[in-house]
C-alpha cells in the first residue's frame, strides 16, 4: 500500500475514534457500518476447454467498505486488493490500496461531497458514474460534488472531478451540471393531480490536453441533454435526447462527427395488465475522459440496452452488447396476470409475459469530408441487423407447494459485430432456447428447484443442453449442481460437459460459498456492457459479510 493510502486510513480511523468518543453518551448520533467480500479461485489447466495455466494458481479479488455517520456528517473509505485479479478482469487491477474515499456534509437543502462519488444525470446518456463489480467497472469520480434543493420539487447538482482509472486517475477533467423540476411538487395544489410532469436538463464537459502531435484534437468536448417525464393514471412517457460535440477517439477511429442519442420509454399498467415499449437511437456516443481508452475504462456516460435482460444460463450464451458508434432499436413487453379461479388462471393464477426486441445499425452515408466520417439520417434504419429476440414466459403456481416457469426464447445474433472480429466464427445465426424451471417446497424450510434448458442452433457450436438441481435448507444452506453440455458440436472432441458443484452457507449477514466449476469461454453482460470471460477450471470460495 502506498504511503498516502496509509495516511488516509489513519486519519479516517482517528476521526471515527474521536467522534465516537464524543458521541458515546448519545449513541444515536454516530454509526459505523460496512461490508466485506473476498472472491478467490484456484485454477487448473484444462486443454480440452482452452483453460490456460495460471502461474500463481490462486487469484483473488477483495474489498472492505467502512462508512461512518454522525449527524449531518458522513465519511467512508474502501480498501481493495487484487492479488492477482481473477481471470477475465483487466490486468490493471493489480495490487492493493484505497482507491475510494469520501466525506460529505448535508443540511436540509444542500449536500457537499469531497473525494469520490457516484451519480447519474437522467438515464445516463451523457453522465453516469457507477460501480458494477461483476464486470470490473468502477468509474468513480474524484473531486467536488454539490447537490442543492432550493425549493420543493427542484434539485440542482454540479461537480468537477477526475475519474478513477483502476488504481490511478484518467488524464481528463470532467465537469457537469444537472437540473430537475418536478412540477407536481413545485406547484401548490398539484400534489394530488393525476397528471404528473417532470422536466430535466444536463450539461457535461470533459477537458483533455491535445497530446497527439499528428492531429488537431478538441481539448474541451461538451454535451447536452434534455428530458421529460409525463404520467397520467396508468400511462407513463419518459424521453431523453442527448447531443455531444465532436470527440475524435480511438473507438470512433478519430472522426470529427458530432454525436447524439435518443431514448424513449412508454408504459401502461392497469389492474392485471402491463405493457412497455422502448426505442433508442445512438450515433457516435462513445464518451470517455481519455480519448485513447478502450474496453470498459473511463466511460463518462452510459448507453443502456433496451432488449430484455435474459438470466437463464443458455440464454446468456449470446448476449447483446451496446454499440456506441451507432445503433437503432425498439423493444416491447406485455404481461398479464390471469386471476385465480378463471379458465386460464386455474386454482392459483397464471402469469403470461411476451416480449421482443430488434436492434439494427444506423444508416450511414459517406461524408465528402473524410474527417467527419459519415452522415446519417436520424430516422433511417440501417440494413445490418445486430440482434433481435422474442420471449414467451408462463409462470404457473400449480399448488401451494409447486410452481413452474416455462420459457421459449428466440435470438438472432450478429456474432461478428457483437463479439468482435477476432472472436467471431461467422456472422449471423439463430438460436432457439427452451426452459423448464420447477420449484417444489417440501415445507417451510426445505425446497428443491430443477431446471432443464436446451439451445438449438445450426450455427456456431451447435446445440447445448443444461440440467440443474438446487436444494435449499432455509435459512442457512443451499446446494447446487448443473451440467452444461455442448452435445451438438461438430467436433466430437469439443462435445464437453461443463460441470458446476457449489454449496453456500448463510448466517446473519455472512455468506460463504464453495464451488468447483468448469467455465466456458464467453461474454458476461449487464445492461448492454460486457466483459470477456476466459475458459477456466478450478475451485472457488467467496465470503461476504456486512456490519
Amino acid at each position: 500500500m502506498k504511503l498516502n493510502n496509509y495516511l488516509i486510513l489513519v486519519v479516517f480511523l482517528l476521526i471515527m475514534g474521536t467522534s465516537t468518543s464524543q458521541a458515546q453518551q448519545i449513541p444515536s448520533l454516530s454509526n459505523v457500518s460496512g461490508n466485506f467480500e473476498i472472491n478467490s479461485q484456484y485454477y487448473r489447466k484444462d486443454d480440452l476447454i482452452g483453460a490456460e495455466d495460471v502461474p500463481e494458481k490462486l487469484l483473488s479479488n477483495g474489498f472492505l467498505n467502512i462508512n461512518y455517520e454522525s449527524g449531518q456528517f458522513k465519511a467512508g473509505i474502501r480498501y481493495e486488493s487484487y492479488l492477482n485479479a481473477l481471470q477475465g478482469f483487466d490486468a490493471n487491477y493489480k495490487g492493493s490500496g484505497i482507491p475510494y474515499r469520501y466525506a460529505s456534509f448535508t443540511t436540509d437543502q444542500i449536500t457537499i461531497t469531497v473525494g469520490n462519488f457516484y451519480d447519474q444525470f437522467g438515464s445516463g446518456l451523457i453522465f453516469r458514474s457507477y460501480e458494477e463489480r461483476s464486470l470490473g467497472i468502477d468509474n468513480a469520480m474524484d473531486g467536488l460534488h454539490v447537490r442543492y434543493s432550493p425549493f420543493k420539487g427542484i434539485t440542482l447538482k454540479g461537480f468537477v472531478a477526475e475519474q478513477r482509472n483502476y488504481f490511478s486517475k484518467g488524464p481528463g477533467i470532467v465537469r457537469g451540471f444537472d437540473g430537475d423540476l418536478q412540477l407536481n411538487d413545485f406547484i401548490p395544489g398539484w400534489e394530488s393531480k393525476k397528471l404528473r410532469i417532470g422536466l430535466g436538463g444536463s450539461f457535461v464537459s470533459k477537458y483533455q490536453k491535445d497530446d497527439i502531435p499528428s492531429r488537431i484534437l478538441p481539448e474541451n468536448v461538451a454535451s447536452f441533454a434534455g428530458r421529460t417525464s409525463i404520467g397520467y393514471g396508468g400511462f407513463t412517457v419518459d424521453m431523453e435526447y442527448a447531443y455531444k460535440y465532436n470527440d475524435p477517439s480511438i473507438v470512433n477511429k478519430f472522426i470529427y462527427k458530432n454525436g447524439e442519442a435518443l431514448l424513449v420509454n412508454l408504459g401502461y399498467t392497469h389492474k392485471n395488465l402491463g405493457a412497455h415499449i422502448a426505442a433508442k437511437r445512438i450515433d457516435n456516443m462513445n464518451y470517455r475522459s481519455n480519448r485513447s481508452a478502450q474496453g470498459n475504462s473511463l466511460f463518462i456516460n452510459y448507453l443502456p440496452a433496451i432488449n430484455k435482460q435474459l438470466t437463464y444460463r443458455l440464454s446468456t450464451l449470446y448476449p447483446f452488447a451496446t454499440q456506441p458508434n451507432g445503433e437503432m432499436g425498439i423493444s416491447g413487453e406485455v404481461y398479464y396476470n390471469f386471476k385465480a379461479g378463471t379458465a386460464l388462471g386455474g386454482k392459483h393464477g397464471t402469469q403470461l409475459s411476451i416480449s421482443g426486441s430488434s436492434v439494427n445499425d444506423i444508416k450511414r452515408t459517406a461524408a465528402s469530408n473524410d474527417t467527419i466520417g459519415y452522415s446519417s439520417d436520424f430516422f433511417a434504419i440501417g440494413d445490418n441487423k445486430f440482434y433481435s429476440d422474442a420471449t414467451i414466459e408462463i409462470t404457473k403456481k400449480i399448488s401451494k407447494k409447486d410452481k413452474v416457469i416455462l420459457s421459449y426464447i428466440y435470438q438472432l445474433y450478429d456474432q461478428f459485430v457483437l463479439q468482435g472480429e477476432g472472436i467471431a466464427t461467422q456472422a449471423d445465426f439463430e438460436a432457439h432456447i427452451g426452459v423448464i424451471d420447477y420449484l417444489h417446497k417440501f415445507n417451510n424450510k426445505n425446497s428443491i428447484r430443477i431446471e432443464a434448458q436446451h439451445l438449438l442452433t445450426q450455427q456456431d457450436r451447435k446445440n447445448w443442453a443444461l440440467g440443474l438441481v438446487e436444494y435449499s435448507v432455509s435459512p442457512h444452506w443451499s446446494f447446487t449442481t448443473f451440467d452444461e453440455y455442448n452435445y451438438g458440436n461438430e467436433d466430437s472432441n469439443k462435445r464437453i460437459h461443463y460441470f458446476n458443484f457449489s454449496t453456500a452457507y448463510t448466517k446473519g449477514p455472512t455468506r460463504i460459498s464453495l464451488a468447483y466449476a468448469r467455465q466456458r469461454e464467453g461474454l458476461l453482460c449487464v445492461g448492454g456492457v460486457c466483459r470477456q470471460v476466459p475458459a477456466s477450471n478450478g475451485f472457488n470460495i467467496t465470503i461476504t459479510s456486512r456490519f
